[in-house]
C-alpha cells in the first residue's frame, strides 16, 4: 500500500473517532475520564514502585584505617 493512503486512512479514521467521541453524552464522557484517571494512577504507582526499586543501591564497604 501507499504511504500517504495508509497516513490518509489513519486521519480519516481518528476524525471518525472524533466524531464518536463528541457524539457521546456527557455521563458516558465522563465515565471514560474515570476509567483513564484509574489508569493513570495505577501507572504512576508501578513507575514509582520501578523507581523505588532500581535505585536501591547499596555502597560498597571500603576498608579504612581510620581509627586506628
Amino acid at each position: 500500500m501507499n504511504r500517504e493512503y495508509e497516513i490518509q486512512r489513519i486521519l480519516e479514521s481518528k476524525r471518525v473517532l472524533r466524531r464518536k467521541l463528541a457524539a457521546l453524552p456527557i455521563k458516558e464522557k465522563l465515565a471514560m475520564l474515570d476509567v483513564l484517571r484509574d489508569r493513570l494512577l495505577s501507572i504512576r504507582k508501578a513507575a514509582a514502585l520501578n523507581r523505588s526499586v532500581l535505585t536501591r543501591e547499596h555502597p560498597p564497604e571500603y576498608k579504612t584505617d581510620a581509627g586506628k
